[in-house]
């Protein structure tokens, strides 16, 4: 094949993305509230049912919620004020 072709990215051009401190730990999670988030990629359902089974073998004095966005890659405002709201911290999954 002597031919090159060229191929283009659809997705365009990237945002610019400014980094962030991470939150602060907690000293202790006994009795907090950790709100586990499917963030709707391929069997990160699982993912987070076992990490909540783990958490309750393990951690019992923790509570865990699972909590999912409306859509994958897309913000949701009300999921993040509910966390902020009644959630001591946060864990995001992923899947594989």
């Amino acid at each position: 094949m002597a031919e090159k072709i060229k191929v283009h990215d659809p997705r365009g051009y990237p945002p610019k993305v400014t980094g962030k401190r991470l939150a602060p730990r907690l000293e202790n999670m006994d009795g907090k509230n950790i709100f586990l988030v499917d963030c709707l990629f391929d069997n990160s359902e699982a993912f987070m049912n076992e990490l909540r089974d783990w958490f309750a073998r393990h951690l019992p004095a923790v509570k865990t919620t699972i909590i999912k966005p409306r859509q994958s890659w897309v913000d949701d405002p009300e999921m993040r004020a509910k966390v902020v709201a009644s959630g001591d911290a946060a864990i995001l999954g992923v899947g594989l």
